[in-house]
């Protein structure tokens, strides 16, 4: 019997909407990751992204336990000899509260082409708001991803 693979016009792509205020960042990345991959699926192919959209709000109110905001780094670099830059955590996530969140989801996802199409289905915003009503999103539970 051959291995099922789904084909481009059999995937079926769902919206969903996730509240991160008070979510510990490791827990909420692993399942938006895993969401937006589409290991959620029956349909689940490793080569092929069969993932769904996710939204998340409240991006600024996210926590890290044990204080490993203060200890954990965060790179860039500007593809230039010593244009190596380092931040930690908590700076970059009271500058960006998005881009922390997005750059934290991104190192959970494939490397290459595969990974670069499934990030372009997550949406970060800071506030509690976000433009996509129209598509009527689900709220996705993340079980024990609060912080105590």
């Amino acid at each position: 019997m051959p291995t099922y693979t789904p084909k481009a016009s059999e995937i079926q792509r769902e919206w969903h909407v996730v509240d991160a205020d008070g979510l510990v960042l490791g827990r909420l990345c692993t399942e938006v990751a895993r969401v937006l991959r589409g290991k959620h699926k029956p349909t689940f192919a490793p080569h092929i992204d069969t993932g769904d959209h996710v939204i998340i709000i409240n991006a600024e109110k996210i926590v890290m336990t044990a204080g490993k905001a203060d200890r954990t780094m965060v790179y860039r670099h500007s593809g230039y000899p010593g244009g190596i830059k380092s931040e930690t955590y908590a700076h970059l996530h009271a500058r960006k509260p998005e881009e922390a969140l997005r750059k934290s989801i991104r190192g959970m996802l494939p490397k290459g082409p595969l990974g670069r199409q499934q990030i372009l289905k997550l949406q970060v915003y800071a506030g509690p708001t976000h433009p996509h009503a129209a598509q009527t999103p689900k709220t996705l539970e993340i079980p024990g991803a609060k912080a105590r």
